[in-house]
């Protein structure tokens, strides 16, 4: 072998060590990696899914000056010695504020990590919504078609897939259908399938006309998961795990099997690490049930700027406000919230809260920004991560407020 090779193979073998011991160190945003003046090893900080993107490289110098302003915010004037769960503010994948604390399993002082998975709550709807769309994409169901033509024992004649979708249903919540029933069985544990038995036998009042009114109710999201099983022939679980969890890499995230998985997912704990417990309502899934991590919310963020795994007419359908029934800031599109501001400022985010369980996701689109506040421990904390849009766009929230 010559010289020449001798050298060349020397520096591969060091450049390759160099790479993989970068990979390996843990990093949190706010303590971020000094520059690389010769060699740009692979940065982990950086979240990417296999399609894509027409999204630029983030400057070490904005990630850092941004990261320092999130860190001043929650640590300083927000405060998270109590907080349990994690945070993460991301642009165009790149990790610029990063943080876990609290427990996962308090009892078993299980730490809450990178790769813990935490309870969704009602930013599952999000997932759901989504995944809707993309059997939309394959022609498997038409957003402005009757759910009784996919569900035919669905009492409602006049309900869409879009006024489940868009909140615009008018159907009753499930938790309030004990008012209704005489002798309701508080012990029993209620799956989709009883949700749309109930709502057959019993045929509630709807609460508006179809498509007159915003309502928020998880039982449209309930009745959504079905639709998903009648067209798809999976379980709601397996058609997010081949649609969404799968394509996108997001390997900490699953469906929860309330029956096998009780003990296992993070647990849901009050204020002072009082475990939460579970009650009737905890096997309904589409409405909740998912549990993921901040950095699988990040590649299914980036998701939403791909063209490649849906199209450009149904996101636009899933971003756009569908209730001015009523004047305000407040709206609701796809299994997506919205502000719109007379500014010309539209912010799209949903929030979460089951049991002990709370949930924050803000998405910037003309920024390329996604701020994410997962815990496990009950605090409103998480939804004062809206705020940090303040950091990134001309959106109206005051950072110098306390909670």
């Amino acid at each position: 072998m010559s010289k020449h090779s001798i050298a060349v193979a020397i520096f591969i073998i060091l450049f390759t060590f160099s790479c993989q011991k970068k990979e390996e160190a843990p990093l949190l945003a706010h303590h971020l990696p000094e520059k690389e003046e010769e060699v740009t090893p692979i940065d982990s900080s950086l979240i990417t899914i296999p399609f894509s993107l027409a999204l630029h490289p983030v400057s070490e110098d904005y990630a850092f000056e941004k990261s320092r302003a999130v860190s001043e915010f929650y640590g300083k004037k927000i405060g998270l010695s109590d907080f349990s769960g994690g945070l993460l503010v991301a642009k165009n994948g790149k990790i610029i504020f990063e943080d876990y604390k609290g427990y996962a399993n308090y009892a078993k002082k299980t730490a809450v990590s990178k790769s813990s998975p935490l309870h969704l709550a009602s930013v599952s709807k999000v997932m759901t919504a989504t995944l809707v769309l993309k059997l939309v994409q394959e022609n498997k169901i038409d957003l402005n078609e009757k759910v009784q033509t996919y569900l035919p024992d669905f009492p409602y004649q006049n309900t869409t897939v879009k006024t489940l979708l868009n909140h615009r249903s008018g159907l009753p919540h499930y938790s309030r259908f004990s008012e209704s029933v005489k002798g309701w069985n508080s012990r029993k544990i209620l799956t989709n399938a009883d949700v749309l038995d109930y709502l057959k036998r019993y045929k509630f009042a709807l609460l508006s006309k179809n498509d007159t009114h915003f309502n928020y109710c998880n039982t449209n999201y309930a009745i959504l998961a079905l639709v998903i099983e009648q067209v798809t022939g999976m379980t709601y679980a397996e058609a997010m795990q081949e649609q969404i969890f799968k394509p996108l890499g997001m390997n900490d995230s699953f469906v929860f099997d309330f029956v096998n998985q009780k003990n296992e997912v993070s647990q849901s704990y009050k204020t002072n690490y009082v475990n939460h417990g579970w009650d009737q309502y905890d096997a309904i899934y589409g409405d909740k049930n998912i549990y993921s991590t901040p950095r699988d919310l990040v590649k299914f963020d980036l998701a939403t700027y791909s063209t490649e795994f849906l199209r450009k007419d149904l996101w636009e359908e899933a971003l756009k406000g569908y209730s001015y029934e009523k004047r305000g800031v407040k709206n609701y599109g796809l299994g997506i919230r919205l502000r719109e501001w007379e500014t010309g400022q539209t912010l799209h985010y949903h929030n979460g809260w089951w049991h002990g369980n709370t949930s924050s996701y803000t998405t910037l689109k003309n920024d390329t920004i996604v701020i994410i506040a997962l815990s496990n421990k009950y605090t409103r904390k998480t939804y004062q991560a809206m705020k940090l849009s303040a950091l990134f766009g001309d959106y109206p929230f005051e950072l110098d407020e306390k909670e």
